[in-house]
């Protein structure tokens, strides 16, 4: 039997316009020879000189190229872009990227020594900080939805999808995602009715109490430290792991959408660094070459090598990154990839991201 006929090619433009951004984005999947496939790009400002490249780094098979293409199309459209000419953000799609209503409340960086204050206080709750994706989990009626922390609508991990159909009644809920599991901390709607404007110990309780009438596995509570005995105990074990890091959460605050300039309710403090880059350059022995953006324009941030069970970023891309520390001129040292970032802008890739090694240190490896 013949098989069938594949496209000879798809393509497909996006737009994106904020303030004085105006900017074009093309994917296409394109033949390469003897049945075979490439997905190509190209971007930069409407009406001007396009970048281009590729995202395979070999012809690929039809399907192969296809399910390259539609994550692409799918990254940009979660950045904002549209089909449409006028670039209007989150337009179309099944519901898939667009406004949903709900923004996460974030949390702001602190150091040490404020870890060392929270610990001891009986105001604050302290929780293992994930190494995830932030998400909240809406259901509404039939329908059920993901929301990331742009608060655009995107898609489930099927496990958790499934379990959450479970659940009783109309629900917003507040989490991290990792892998096929979502670490539930917080209950923003509950039974349809908003509970955002009650204190944080009124939510979690009720949290508690919906999690244990559903019977899944794919959904879990989320540790959570309440005593200054508890909360040491919690940080001690959570540096022996290995863990990310550790969130601290006022037992009496609100929930209110968004980051404060500063402070707030719930911080948060990484036991090493991580920040998100912008891939600045393709280099030939699978690694990328990253920067930041600064006061005065950007700036290099070295190179991180690409583990070969991820495809090499395009440049443009946003990319996630662990590392030890930063030098006196901006440079990574020992830096990991941990993957792209569809939920994070160029503009958010800030140099004051950057987390440099203390004098003291310096002093001892000199």
């Amino acid at each position: 039997m013949n098989p069938l006929p594949q496209p000879q090619s798809d393509t497909l433009t996006l737009y994106y316009r904020e303030g004085t951004s105006d900017k074009v984005y093309q994917a296409a999947i394109e033949p390469a020879g003897d049945g075979l496939y490439a997905v190509t790009f190209a971007y930069g400002r409407r009406g001007g000189t396009l970048n281009t490249g590729r995202k395979t780094n070999r012809p690929v098979s039809y399907g192969e190229a296809k399910s390259i293409f539609d994550r692409l199309v799918r990254a940009k459209l979660a950045k904002g872009y549209t089909p449409g000419a006028d670039g209007t953000p989150y337009v179309g799609g099944n519901g898939d990227q667009q406004p949903s209503g709900y923004r996460p409340q974030l949390l702001n960086p602190i150091d040490a020594t404020e870890v060392q204050r929270l610990l001891q206080d009986n105001v604050h709750v302290a929780q293992e900080k994930f190494d995830g994706r932030r998400l909240l989990l809406r259901k509404a009626g039939a329908a059920i939805d993901g929301i990331n922390r742009k608060g655009l609508v995107v898609g489930l991990p099927e496990p958790v999808f499934q379990a959450f159909r479970r659940f009783p009644g109309d629900c917003v809920l507040d989490g991290e995602s990792v892998g096929d599991v979502f670490h539930a901390f917080d209950l923003l709607i509950h039974d349809g009715q908003d509970i955002r404007t009650r204190q944080y110990q009124n939510r979690l309780t009720a949290l508690i109490n919906l999690l244990a009438s559903v019977q899944q596995r794919a959904i879990r509570f989320t540790e959570t430290a309440f005593t200054p005995e508890q909360k040491m105990r919690l940080h001690a074990r959570l540096q022996v792991a290995g863990k990310e890091g550790i969130v601290f959460k006022r037992w009496d605050a609100p929930y209110t959408p968004g980051r404060p300039n500063s402070g707030g309710p719930q911080l948060k403090h990484k036991f090493y660094a991580t920040l998100s880059a912008v891939v600045s350059r393709i280099n030939a022995q699978r690694s990328v070459e990253i920067r930041l953006c600064g006061k005065d324009g950007w700036h290099p941030a070295g190179n991180v090598t690409i583990p070969p069970n991820h495809r090499i970023p395009a440049i443009g891309c946003v990319i996630e990154v662990r590392y030890l520390y930063a030098t006196d001129a901006g440079i990574l040292y020992q830096p990991t990839y941990l993957g792209e970032r569809a939920d994070v802008e160029q503009h958010e890739c800030v140099r004051a991201q950057l987390k440099f090694k203390p004098a003291a240190e310096e002093a001892e490896a000199a």
